[in-house]
């Protein structure tokens, strides 16, 4: 199957690939994202070494050597005698990539975090074969993986040893976007329209090994019934395979996470330590990095408060999903999510997770409000003394002088604004002029599948955005 996407990643691999310098290359991005498919098709034909690091808590230090000795003699090294240290190992390597002078060689060594394992030299023997030897020659690129974010950005980016400022090219691999999404559903043969391939995203978050699985006889709603639902439901126990794989000491961030999805206001530090019961500290402060570096919590500013004074948000649907429907479900209904069709509650999570999916598609609703060229800021806002509350979960400040007070509708028709509807808006607007006291003007924005009915009240609302818009 060819690369679906992905344009500005592989603009960037090219650019680094033809640059006729020695390249170190960082490719991140959350598990199943991915990462692995991108490189290796993009350099089938200039991949002069591969290695991939086994994932997994014991595994041992002695394990991953010999494999790496199996992947140099499969590349054409020599792999005796038996590698007994990373320095040794790199060392093959470098014999490996000396018969090898001439046109470009890739090198790609994946899940690399799972290579530094305690007490190994793996992070020095790296040092040393990239200063002593690949640096100094112009035709190698070095190109690395890892889903843990976190491990990369402290031993690469901010590395302060021989790794200092090494990395040449940093790639952040996001999840398909509806765009992409549809293209790829389009590769594989899967036949979904845009408000159906919009509910597979807030379910499944874009991420391409998700998608794969699809069906292509089924509608998204079985589609979903078979991958989470369904006896022997290939993701059932997806979501703690990821978390295990990803972080060492994932008790913690599966906690946080859960707190996390049991609120759409977010939390603030001393409310997650509340909730999900645990200390704070250095490792709250090391684990919530992780988990926002991964892509699974965002760190936000309230419009009113100081940036230091965040809250935190869960924002990967997938875990969202995994934690409110399947975590502990106990039906053995194959079909329970068709069955849900018209329950209030998968309303009511259906309208948060089209909220998340609006956040992850920021560019293109400013494309679609005229403003891509205009600087803007992000905040969301909680109302201290409108009764009831008042709450805005996207605001896009703008620096032309305006607000886009953004309020999110998910719907299966076009939406009809009651009166009921319009006063609701008016008191937002009005209760954040009063508290903020901000001077730009404030405009409403409806973001909707399929927008607004001319029969509707609409008095209040000055733009429209809808799914189509999203999907540029």
């Amino acid at each position: 199957m060819k690369i679906v996407g992905r344009i500005r990643e592989q603009a960037e691999l090219s650019r680094h690939f033809h640059s006729g310098r020695p390249e170190f290359i960082a490719v991140t991005g959350r598990r199943r994202i991915g990462k692995t498919y991108l490189v290796k098709e993009l350099f089938s034909q200039d991949m002069a070494f591969y290695f991939s690091g086994a994932i997994g808590k014991n595994i041992d230090n002695a394990y991953q050597l010999r494999q790496f000795d199996d992947a140099v003699a499969e590349f054409g090294g020599e792999s005796k005698p038996a590698s007994s240290n990373w320095a040794d190992a790199f060392g093959k390597l470098r014999k490996l990539l000396k018969t090898q002078c001439g046109k470009r060689q890739v090198v790609f060594i994946d899940e690399l975090p799972w290579l530094d394992a305690p007490k190994s030299d793996f992070l020095p023997a790296l040092d040393y074969f990239w200063n002593t030897f690949a640096s100094a020659r112009a035709d190698i690129m070095l190109v690395v993986c890892g889903s843990s974010a976190s491990w990369i950005v402290k031993n690469l980016f901010e590395n302060k040893g021989g790794l200092h400022n090494r990395v040449t090219g940093r790639i952040w691999l996001a999840p398909f976007s509806l765009a992409e999404s549809e293209a790829f559903f389009n590769e594989i043969g899967v036949m979904m329209n845009r408000y159906q391939i919009a509910e597979s995203l807030m379910v499944f978050g874009g991420v391409p090994y998700y998608l794969n699985m699809f069906e292509k006889s089924l509608g998204p709603t079985q589609n979903i019934d078979r991958l989470l639902f369904s006896e022997n439901a290939p993701l059932k126990n997806e979501f703690n395979e990821v978390y295990r794989s990803l972080f060492r000491a994932s008790d913690r961030h599966m906690l946080i996470a859960s707190a996390l999805s049991k609120t759409k206001a977010g939390m603030t530090r001393d409310e997650i330590i509340k909730a999900a019961k645990i200390p704070g500290g250095g490792n709250l402060t090391r684990t919530l990095g992780e988990l926002e570096q991964c892509g699974f919590i965002e760190k936000y500013s309230d419009f009113t408060k100081p940036k230091n004074n965040a809250y935190y948000r869960l924002i990967d649907p997938f875990t969202l999903y995994w934690l409110k429907y399947v975590k502990d479900n106990r039906t053995k209904d194959d079909y329970y999510w068709t069955n849900l069709i018209d329950d209030g509650g998968r309303r009511a999570w259906s309208g948060y997770a089209f909220e998340l999916l609006c956040l992850r598609h920021l560019a293109q609703i400013k494309q679609k409000l005229g403003i891509s060229g205009i600087s803007t800021e992000v905040f969301s806002w909680r109302s201290k003394e409108s009764q009831p509350g008042a709450q805005i979960d996207l605001l896009i400040s703008r620096r032309d002088g305006v607000i886009n007070l953004c309020e999110m509708k998910y719907s299966l028709h076009p939406v009809t604004l009651t009166a009921k509807d319009d006063q609701d808006l008016q008191r937002k607007r009005t209760a954040f002029l009063a508290e903020t006291g901000t001077r730009k003007a404030v405009h409403v924005t409806m973001v909707t599948t399929y927008g607004l009915t001319e029969k509707g009240h609409t008095a209040s609302v000055q733009s429209e955005v809808a799914l189509d818009d999203l999907f540029r």
